[in-house]
């Protein structure tokens, strides 16, 4: 019941602020903000400039480009383009205020275009994707010497974790699947079992260690 009334509140407020821009579509526009998380709501009504922007992007989706013609079937599949799908992930990325959006859409853009439509389809899914990358990014920086799972998990649990963990990233990535191994188990436990219960955000935590690993070598 608090979340409903936290949504109307925040849908009046956000109302009130479209409203004098865009009187006509004051609310389809706000109904499609909404859909954001709520956090990023709470900032747009406190920065003019964010919701702006956040007002231009929901306005070219509901306009479309008529100039370009139309996608055919084969183009659909192959050009509706990484691009495109990319420039919008990253619009939406941005309204996280990250400071990794670069990085973090380039990691989610390492799924197949599918999963990249349906994110950019629900903003929950998003939401959750864009918190699971910054964690990885923030746990691949880690030192060695900061906590990782072998701090976190008794000796058996860790021992567990890690040939589940192995047998996953040898699947992936066979060439160096130890040394990802040992770097994936240097992030914390909550994060590792977030990563081994969906196998697309285990996909990118592996390619990212695989590009710190080459760094290294390199």
């Amino acid at each position: 019941m608090d979340d409903e009334e936290d949504l109307e509140s925040l849908g009046e407020k956000l109302y009130d602020l479209i409203y004098p821009k865009h009187a006509d579509m004051a609310p389809k526009l706000t109904g499609m903000l909404l859909e954001l998380p709520g956090a990023v709501i709470g900032q747009m009504l406190q920065d003019e400039a964010l919701l702006t922007k956040a007002l231009d992007r929901a306005l070219a989706a509901l306009q479309p480009d008529s100039s370009k013609p139309p996608a055919s079937k084969a183009d659909d599949g192959n050009s509706v383009s990484s691009d495109s799908l990319g420039e919008q992930l990253y619009d939406l990325i941005d309204l996280f205020n990250t400071g990794h959006t670069q990085k973090i859409t380039g990691m989610l853009l390492e799924q197949n275009k599918e999963a990249v439509r349906q994110l950019l389809s629900d903003p929950t899914l998003l939401e959750e994707k864009v918190k699971t990358a910054l964690k990885i990014l923030e746990d691949c920086g880690q030192s060695q010497e900061e906590t990782g799972v072998s701090d976190s998990l008794d000796k058996d649990e860790a021992e567990a974790l890690g040939e589940t963990l192995f047998g996953l990233v040898q699947d992936i990535e066979p060439a160096h699947c130890a040394d990802i191994t040992g770097m994936l188990l240097e992030m914390d436990s909550s994060t590792l079992q977030k990563i081994l219960s969906d196998r697309a955000m285990l996909e990118l935590a592996v390619q990212r260690a695989k590009k710190a690993l080459e760094g290294t070598l390199s």
